[in-house]
């Protein structure tokens, strides 16, 4: 009862179900069906308004509420278990709550990718250095990055839409393992509780955890993406990087340090992660080898389910707060783009037009790199002549591949980082995001 009380608003919602669909199939009289709805009901405006007494001694949280209903309306309440188990009746009240959870999350999703989109129309065309084993790679743009997480998490949304899937099945009528000589009609409970699909399989439906484990492994998932833009953020906001300015809400000082502003959040963020992990591996090491139907050991489903919701949820909420509050300090984002020899791609790229084989072309490119070095140079400040040391192929239109905006102007490939592609990108994610 420690922690399997949450579930009470999902206890009584299927013991209300259960209870109509008794009455209807004629196993208890519609005058006591009504007797038992309404001290149900009676019951949740008590836990609501704190006034409910909760005893360790009756173990969970369905004997705390069935006891509470036979005290209220005596031996007519002890017919509400009639055809139930206590192991389909959890099966039912944490399926009802994930439900629950993945809706909410869903929408949770939703809000952060308005967010990245915000953030890539505003940023569409300001240029930032990418990155490939976090050294400069080529240039990119803002925008490109922030709709990069868009797509990551519009994945992890279909992830949690196909969970729902597995998790919209309904278990009740399936009592302790082998269900009941009792006429019951189990579609009439699933059309009640907004179930799409019953359980075929009552030993299943007992002793699966499968959409638990699958909720918590989407919950992971997402963690790690939002576990990769803690860290992104944790760097650019150190001097050496210097892109973004936290915002100070979001950010503590140092004990002994006065200069320091520390990313405690985002590195709270970062860290969450493991946590969800260890959610993760705890319920797929509980349900390891256990052996057909229900055992004791799946009472301790339920801490890493509540952990993994609640922390995913803590999470998202905060990144929808924190990042439109992240001030991108474009000018120094845009002159770490023009550095280094991120363009050299381009210069083996325009060799290949010119009919130099790939494998050639990067071998010259990278002898001219080499020579720029040496020179201690940037590639846009060589002139003809040092390119032309390098092969006959080069002509003067090599001198016009570095300056940066027409550099990314002419990636032409779709998804890339042009502005036309991501213009594109922006629209489309605009449109899908209606609403």
């Amino acid at each position: 009862i420690s922690f399997d009380h949450r579930l009470w608003p999902y206890d009584i919602r299927g013991s209300i179900a259960h209870a109509r669909m008794l009455a209807r199939q004629g196993i208890i009289k519609r005058e006591e069906a009504k007797k038992i709805i309404d001290a149900l009901k009676g019951i949740a405006k008590d836990i609501e308004e704190g006034r409910f007494q909760w005893k360790r001694e009756l173990e969970d949280v369905h004997m705390n509420i069935e006891a509470e209903l036979i005290n209220r309306i005596g031996p007519v309440g002890g017919k509400l278990h009639t055809a139930r188990s206590r192991n389909d009746q959890v099966a039912l009240d944490l399926r009802l709550y994930l439900k629950d959870e993945i809706s909410s999350i869903l929408k949770l999703i939703r809000k952060l990718q308005r967010v990245f989109l915000r953030l890539a129309t505003k940023y569409k065309t300001v240029p930032m250095p990418g990155y490939t084993h976090l050294q400069r790679a080529q240039p990119v743009t803002i925008a490109q990055h922030m709709l990069a997480y868009v797509e990551m998490l519009e994945r992890d949304r279909e992830r949690f839409q196909d969970c729902l899937k597995r998790t919209d099945s309904l278990p009740l009528g399936a009592c302790a393992l082998s269900g009941t000589t009792l006429p019951i009609d189990r579609r009439y409970v699933a059309k009640l509780l907004g179930f799409s699909r019953i359980s075929l399989n009552s030993m299943d439906a007992v002793s699966d955890r499968d959409f638990a484990i699958e909720f918590i492994f989407c919950c992971s998932v997402l963690m790690m993406h939002l576990s990769r833009l803690s860290e992104e953020l944790i760097l650019w906001a150190t001097e050496e990087f210097g892109f973004v300015e936290l915002p100070d809400a979001f950010c503590t000082g140092s004990s002994i340090m006065p200069q320091k502003k520390n990313p405690d959040v985002a590195e709270l963020l970062r860290g969450k992660s493991g946590r969800l992990y260890g959610d993760l591996i705890s319920l797929l090491t509980l349900m390891k080898a256990l052996p057909l139907t229900y055992n004791r050991d799946m009472q301790e489903d339920k801490p890493p389910v509540f952990n993994a919701a609640d922390t995913l949820k803590a999470s998202l909420g905060v990144l929808i707060e924190m990042l439109p509050r992240v001030r991108f300090k474009t000018p120094r984002i845009a002159e770490a783009a023009t550095g280094g020899y991120s363009l050299a791609t381009d210069i083996a790229e325009y060799l290949v037009r010119k009919g130099v084989p790939f494998r050639k072309a990067h071998e010259i490119t990278g002898q001219v790199v080499s020579y720029a070095i040496q020179l201690n140079k940037g590639l846009h400040e060589l002139d003809i002549k040092d390119f032309k040391r390098f092969s006959d192929a080069f002509e003067e239109d090599v001198l016009g591949l570095f300056e940066l905006k027409k550099a990314l102007s002419r990636r032409a490939s779709l998804g890339s980082t042009s502005f036309e592609e991501v213009k594109g990108q922006i629209e489309l994610w605009k449109e899908r995001l209606k609403g």
